[in-house]
């Protein structure tokens, strides 16, 4: 098996050139350092408090919700009951009339507003808005904020997370590769762990799915997006809670890759298959040529909100079981059944996380299959 590098070349080169703004943005002090800011688990979290912690239905709900979400700093673990919080602040990048680069960090006051070269943001809801000194924000009648948002390209915990895990696949293959070429093409070290993973795409996804002669040609994107969503499911496993593929937005765009290389790779036979099926009454033509064409969108529709959807369910599931034993109100009987029924659902949980990037992977390859494939009419006449 032959694996190219010139893509992880291009991709570990972005790498390198995104990596000096993590330095450059988070002082000394941010790193591994007490950050004491309430957390932003909304309203009903924070009205809900019993002496500093969450135990009401609501408040439980709200921080849920809380870690389903995106964030600008790693928070390891908390004291609630001080309301401290311990880890370390990320650059935010922000595009308001010039760059803006500073450390969420500065977000971490009473006013929850950061002064940079003289203009004020108000960190709100997970998203950051123009403000002034006091952090006021004008709300319309649906309590949302008018003010300006400037345009983000923060990196944040997820940012992070896909950086480590694209690292990581970089890493796996390139050695895969060194190890190919230098034995022979035999693996070596935990590139015999990778070889069958990799031999199992190529003969129980690619193969039957694009066909013998046209699967290489898609090799590269189906294993790295089946390494990447795998590796991103299991970092949602760790207590980071990291939620990567359970954010819409990073689905969304997993499922526009799959959906532009299927109509860029797609042949004349596809395509007349949508607008001009052959074989077919010409009032049928007419009738199914929308709803092909249709088609052609509800199958990446398909692949991100199972992903999105199964994935969110998971964390879900487990933060609401964990909760059972502060909501509850016989802990002694509580917390055994909380802990044991978390513990199953985490262990399925690993399965969900390499199942769901094999059924991303696979579908991936069947509608790439049908785009490429050649059709034979001669059953039509």
């Amino acid at each position: 098996m032959v694996i190219s590098n010139k893509p992880l070349n291009l991709f570990l080169a972005i790498v390198i050139l995104t990596m000096p703004f993590l330095g450059f943005s988070n002082a000394e002090k941010d790193s591994l350092t007490v950050e004491k800011h309430a957390a932003e688990a909304g309203h009903a979290a924070t009205e809900h408090k019993v002496e500093g912690a969450v135990k009401t239905k609501d408040a439980v709900n709200a921080y849920i919700e809380h870690h389903l979400q995106d964030s600008y700093d790693f928070n390891f673990f908390s004291d609630g009951e001080k309301g401290v919080h311990y880890g370390f602040s990320l650059p935010i990048i922000l595009w308001d009339n010039g760059l803006k680069v500073f450390s969420s960090s500065q977000f971490h006051n009473d006013k929850e507003v950061a002064n940079v070269d003289g203009t004020f943001y108000k960190l709100h809801h997970g998203k950051i808005y123009v403000s002034d000194a006091e952090g006021s924000l004008a709300l319309d009648g649906h309590d949302h904020p008018t003010n300006v948002k400037p345009l983000d390209f923060s990196i944040t915990k997820n940012v992070v997370s896909m950086l480590f895990a694209a690292f990581l696949v970089f890493f796996m293959f390139t050695s895969l590769a060194k190890a190919y070429k230098k034995n022979g093409g035999l693996p070596s070290g935990f590139g015999r762990v990778l070889e069958p993973l990799i031999i199992f795409i190529r003969d129980e996804i690619a193969i039957p799915n694009i066909g013998e002669k046209k699967y290489r040609k898609f090799m590269g994107y189906l294993l790295t997006v089946f390494f990447f969503i795998w590796i991103l499911n299991l970092l949602g496993m760790t207590p980071l809670g990291i939620n990567v593929t359970g954010n819409i937005a990073v689905t969304v765009c997993l499922a526009l890759f799959t959906f532009l290389i299927t109509q860029f790779s797609a042949n004349k036979d596809y395509w007349k298959h949508i607008f001009w099926m052959p074989g077919v009454p010409v009032p049928m033509k007419i009738i199914l040529m929308p709803i092909e064409l249709l088609g052609t969108l509800t199958k990446p529709f398909a692949l991100l909100i199972r992903l999105f959807a199964n994935i969110t369910a998971g964390h879900v599931v487990i933060m609401s079981l964990i909760a059972m034993i502060f909501v509850g109100k016989n802990l002694a009987s509580d917390m055994p059944i909380s802990i044991g029924l978390t513990l199953f659902i985490s262990i399925i949980e690993i399965l969900v996380a390499f199942l769901q990037a094999f059924i991303f992977t696979m579908l991936s390859s069947l509608f790439i299959g049908m785009a490429v494939q050649d059709h034979d009419h001669d059953d039509h006449h």
